[in-house]
């Protein structure tokens, strides 16, 4: 029967710069975590904020012409989120809260889920031995043992 830690192992949530370097920039480290969300061994929980996060992430100016020059667009890489990721309602807010308002969407749901959190981000990695009672684990970046 599986337990609570086995649920926490089998979900993930992925934050916005990990998804750039899957989807945006194959960056060589997101291999290990490409080929885990095409196997689907694990769910990517993600909310429709997070979706419109991305959307507007890729239009800023930098990635827009990245995507220009290796020829794939913004709908691309939605349609790459929208097939591996599961949409889920907004989780309540969770404690603890993050100095980052805009990561905050990341720390509820990964809590709501008790699931591994995926982040570079410094404010939400401040926060991993807090987050680890609460059933949360947190990895930096994408190379990581997953």
């Amino acid at each position: 029967m599986p337990t609570p830690a086995d649920a926490a192992a089998a979900a993930w949530v992925i934050d916005t710069n990990i998804v750039l370097d899957l989807f945006v920039f194959d960056a060589p480290c997101a291999g290990a975590l490409r080929t885990e969300l095409q196997a689907a061994r694990r769910r990517w929980c993600a909310t429709a904020a997070m979706r419109e996060e991305l959307a507007r992430v890729l239009r800023y100016p930098a990635i827009a012409a990245w995507l220009t020059r290796t020829g794939r667009s913004a709908e691309a890489v939605i349609a790459q989120f929208d097939a591996h990721a599961t949409l889920m309602d907004e989780a309540p807010a969770a404690q603890p809260r993050c100095s980052d308002p805009d990561d905050q969407k990341f720390i509820d749901l990964a809590v709501q889920q008790r699931a591994l959190l995926l982040s570079r981000d410094k404010a939400v990695l401040r926060l991993k031995k807090r987050l680890a009672p609460l059933g949360v684990r947190v990895a930096q970046g994408i190379a990581v043992t997953l």
